[in-house]
């Protein structure tokens, strides 16, 4: 199993927006959205409010192979609101 870790710009967006409207790699295995920013807080705003410009959030695709987080990697590098992709072996 491979773990491709996403950094995502969710800034102007509001909840979970931003993770919805990606495209998603369909031989994920699961996923997870974590809406902690890349300093480990929380947002500071009020949940219906559209998140602050330089906010990200965190993302993991689970995946069977290696080979398929590779081809994860390049489809998520290829979209706007993804800043950063990582990927690890289980």
């Amino acid at each position: 199993m491979s773990t491709v870790k996403l950094k995502i710009d969710v800034s102007g967006t509001v909840g979970d927006e931003a993770w919805h409207s990606l495209r998603h790699f369909e031989l994920a295995e699961s996923s997870s959205f974590d809406f902690c920013t890349q300093r480990g807080s929380a947002c500071n705003h009020p949940a219906g409010a559209p998140h602050l410009d330089g906010e990200c959030a965190g993302a993991e695709i689970h995946l069977d192979t290696m080979l398929l987080a590779q081809y994860a990697i390049s489809h998520y590098l290829e979209q706007d609101r993804v800043l950063d992709v990582d990927v690890e072996a289980d």
